[in-house]
């Protein structure tokens, strides 16, 4: 009887695995999409982490925060407070040529005209803060705003030669995405420190209807 159950069962599975939904599921391949809210999760999460790490002594204006955030209060009260000012000047944004066909590229503007100010510090390990916030012309030639903040991971190439890796996030609106209501964002971040004067670089994913943009901007340190 045992035996004959054990058949049994194996005929009812193999009826099952047969099914035409069963047969559907397994030709397709699942992928997760990034929504909104998970981008704001990852935008937050890269945020924190990197003003957590700040130990100094707490200043006046944090003492009522949380103690779980007031790490990244003193950070950002630091830069405020203690950073050099940032003139930026942006003037150029290179769409991804494997994406987007030469009719396309000719479409769009790449003269990122446009700059803004920030606050930025090196903290004592030697790695780069900052705040900024800026606007300018964007593939359409319509003007987009962003504040933000970013973090550089530094290598001291020499004395005036200092190298950067890290990211940015920051919170932007454009007129032809969510009708132009400021959306929060994260990008990979790099930087060339030249003595005062540094270039930096942010790369814009997304697919082959918009994003996939490397911007590049310019930045003086008083």
């Amino acid at each position: 009887m045992k035996r004959l159950r054990s058949v049994d069962n194996s005929i009812v599975l193999a009826k099952i695995s047969n099914f035409p939904a069963l047969q559907y599921m397994k030709t397709q391949t699942f992928q997760p999409k990034l929504t909104s809210r998970h981008q704001r999760l990852i935008a937050s999460s890269l945020l924190f982490v990197s003003l957590n790490a700040f130990t100094a002594e707490e200043p006046q204006a944090c003492s009522h925060w949380l103690s779980f955030f007031k790490p990244a209060c003193q950070r950002l009260h630091q830069i405020w407070t203690e950073g050099d000012t940032d003139l930026y000047l942006s003037g150029y944004a290179w769409h991804n040529r494997y994406i987007y066909s030469r009719e396309k590229i000719r479409t769009y503007n790449e003269a990122a005209w446009g700059g803004g100010l920030g606050k930025s510090i090196f903290d004592e390990k030697g790695n780069w803060h900052g705040l900024y916030a800026l606007a300018f012309l964007d593939s359409h030639k319509n003007v987009e705003p962003a504040v933000g903040y970013a973090y550089s991971k530094i290598l001291q190439v020499n004395k005036d030669i200092k190298v950067g890796i890290g990211y940015s996030v920051l919170v932007t609106s454009r007129t032809d995405i969510n009708h132009n209501i400021p959306f929060p964002g994260a990008v990979p971040w790099a930087t060339l420190f030249l003595g005062k004067v540094s270039v930096a670089a942010a790369y814009i994913p997304g697919n082959s209807k918009n994003g996939n943009v490397l911007y590049i901007v310019g930045k003086y340190t008083f």
